[in-house]
């Protein structure tokens, strides 16, 4: 299948606002809203609801973040259309805030040293985890250029062979590259039960332990969506050099809807 030059916005609309303007003051109150001074990051955890639920837990990711012009977007794949592992090299994704490039000589890289990637635009071409991320990278950097990986697996070993893929793609680069695992946390349970399982999950990710949060999610049924890029995403990081992990932010859905009966988690995490 050919890549498509432009890949167009799914969820604009409904995940977050369709027009430029409103989608800039939304996102910029939530980055504004975060507070803490940026870091060099290696990776992070960022929600993917709609900003009216999730969008202060990722502005508050983002505002901690010195977000370079280069960043690999990992992200499950909620709609099971195409590969279980696949890339975009070329081409450009269209936001309201403008289109983001797709760095294609990283791209080009990640699939030379893990073949097991295949370019595929099915499985990006309705999906919202990674789209809803890019307006704030593109807030924080204008100079954005990025590669998604849309992850339809949860085989530990192959998760850990992509982040080992990753760590070494990543060394070899001349600029920082930022790793965004796109995650919401566990789905549709109480508020009560849901911030109990999120707390596991958090425990393993603050110590930068993937294979254990791959345990904890797996065999204590915590509906994690994006636990396949969290596992990639810190086994590069763990191989890069990193020290620690920090809980920017964690809410909840019910948060803002009063609803606590059926809630989803929301976890920021920024690793350095």
């Amino acid at each position: 299948m050919a890549t498509p030059t432009l890949r167009h916005p799914a969820v604009a609309g409904r995940f977050y606002p369709r027009d430029p303007e409103a989608l800039r003051a939304e996102a910029e109150d939530y980055l504004r809203a975060g507070g803490a001074a940026p870091v060099n990051a290696i990776g992070c955890i960022a929600p993917h609801a709609g900003y009216m639920y999730s969008g202060h837990v990722a502005g508050a990711v983002f505002s901690h973040i010195k977000v370079p012009q280069h960043c690999i977007v990992l992200c499950p794949n909620h709609t099971g259309m195409g590969q279980a592992l696949a890339i975009l090299s070329e081409g450009a994704w269209a936001t309201p805030l403008g289109d983001v490039p797709i760095h294609t000589p990283l791209a080009t890289a990640l699939r030379a040293q893990f073949p097991m990637l295949q370019e595929d635009a099915a499985a990006h071409r309705a999906e919202h985890a990674a789209e809803v991320e890019l307006p704030f990278l593109q807030l924080r950097q204008p100079k954005l250029a990025f590669v998604p990986i849309a992850l339809g697996t949860g085989q530990l070993e192959i998760l850990e062979q992509l982040g080992h893929a990753l760590a070494d793609v990543i060394g070899q680069q001349q600029h920082s590259v930022l790793i965004v695992a796109s995650s919401d946390m566990n789905h549709y349970e109480s508020d009560a039960i849901t911030r109990v399982k999120d707390h596991r999950a958090i425990e393993r990710i603050l110590s930068l332990d993937p294979r254990g949060l791959h345990e904890v999610v797996t065999q204590q049924d915590i509906s994690m969506c994006g636990y396949g890029p969290a596992v990639a995403m810190l086994t590069a990081a763990r191989q890069l050099g990193a020290k620690s992990a920090e809980l920017v932010k964690y809410a909840t859905s019910g948060d803002i809807s009063g609803d606590r009966n059926m809630v989803v988690g929301y976890a920021g995490v920024v690793v350095t």
